[in-house]
């Protein structure tokens, strides 16, 4: 589990493939937007989701791991070239992960309010956005 958190706060646009360290071969990733199945297409997903990321970390909360899960609650700071013109945006989520018998990672699941992350910071999405939510909020 300490590796995986390592690794996500290293992970850039030039160095996708230290995601090998810690996935497995037949990795099955979800995450509120995607479904992906093997480390070949996860590598791609992460080579297209990093290239307009100007800046991201993660502040780790709570990581807990029995012998084949995992948890951890997460904070993620982020600035996108394409979102709310590049300011920063933090978003909080949980992980739920399972252990291959080698400590890597073959079944990850991100839990995340994918609104918060990507359309509110849209133009004209992100105002219809934050109108509904208002509106559900009141």
């Amino acid at each position: 589990m300490e590796r995986f958190l390592e690794i996500y706060n290293e992970l850039n646009a030039e160095n996708i493939e230290i995601i090998e360290q810690i996935y497995t071969d037949d990795i099955h990733f979800i995450d509120p937007a995607h479904e992906i199945r093997g480390l070949p297409k996860l590598r791609d997903y992460f080579k297209n989701l990093y290239a307009n990321i100007n800046d991201i970390h993660f502040d780790f909360i709570h990581p807990m791991r029995t012998q084949c899960d995992g948890y951890v609650q997460w904070t993620m700071h982020m600035s996108h070239a394409k979102l709310k013109k590049g300011a920063g945006i933090s978003v909080s989520g949980a992980t739920f992960l399972k252990f291959s018998e080698d400590n890597r990672v073959h079944y990850h699941r991100d839990y995340f309010d994918l609104g918060a992350m990507l359309y509110q910071h849209l133009p004209v999405l992100g105002s219809v956005v934050t109108s509904i939510n208002r509106r559900l909020g009141s």
